[in-house]
């Protein structure tokens, strides 16, 4: 009988052992859960400052564990996501904000008054083609003017006086607005298309002021909408 008493203890204390290691990672989960919640409630409250409002907004913490992170005060990465926000009142598709070297104080976790700062932030912001022809029409008053996404490039659409035209069209953005460029005009078209293609696209849409102050550093083609990049550094949001 003395002889099982061992492996008794044993398999006792590898029970002990797993049952303080799921309830670790549950509590770890948890307390994850409230930061994110406190940075998601945060950040709306910032990019309202900016007139950005989204309906679905939510927080998540990356990096290896929370309490770690917790404990030096800094998450290497915190990602926020925007769904179906909107820009003075322009709707986009998505805004996907990547926050590295988050400064969070553990006071925020017990939801007391902080400041989070970050070294560097990423983002995304993707418009579908149709939102931007309004945007274009409006800009260029050129009523039969479509925006649409064909093989992974984006073309313009023109129906002037009688005749039609499809062009690709290369976005480039420049103080706050986003010209159109003809990539190359087909041949024999109506002079009136080409110079409503050539010189009133080249004028360009007024993107509204992006959240958090970020600058925009490229305007790309992907998944069938037109994303916008940008960058802040040294953000900061407070409780």
């Amino acid at each position: 009988m003395s002889s099982n008493r061992p492996g008794r203890w044993i398999r006792r204390l590898i029970v002990t052992l797993v049952v303080l290691a799921v309830l670790a990672v549950a509590v770890d989960r948890i307390a994850a859960v409230v930061a994110q919640n406190q940075l998601a409630s945060m950040a709306t409250k910032e990019a309202a400052k900016y007139d950005v409002r989204s309906a679905d907004t939510s927080v998540k913490i990356g990096g290896f564990g929370f309490f770690p992170q917790l404990f030096k005060e800094d998450f290497s990465k915190v990602t926020l996501t925007m769904g179906k926000p909107t820009l003075s009142k322009i709707p986009g598709e998505k805004l996907t904000v990547d926050m590295h070297s988050v400064h969070v104080p553990r006071s925020l976790l017990t939801q007391q008054s902080g400041a989070v700062t970050i070294d560097s932030t990423d983002l995304q912001l993707q418009f579908a083609p149709r939102e931007l022809s309004r945007l274009a029409v409006a800009a260029t008053g050129l009523q039969g003017l479509s925006l649409v996404v064909v093989d992974g490039k984006l073309h313009a659409r023109l129906t002037l006086g009688g005749s039609s035209a499809d062009v690709p069209i290369t976005p480039k953005f420049s103080n706050g607005r986003m010209a159109l460029a003809v990539d190359k005009l087909p041949d024999g078209i109506p002079a009136v298309l080409r110079n409503a293609l050539q010189n009133r696209l080249a004028e360009g849409i007024e993107i509204p002021e992006l959240p958090f102050g970020a600058q925009v550093t490229g305007v790309s083609i992907a998944d069938n909408s037109v994303v916008l990049t940008a960058a802040v550094k040294d953000l900061k949001f407070n409780s």
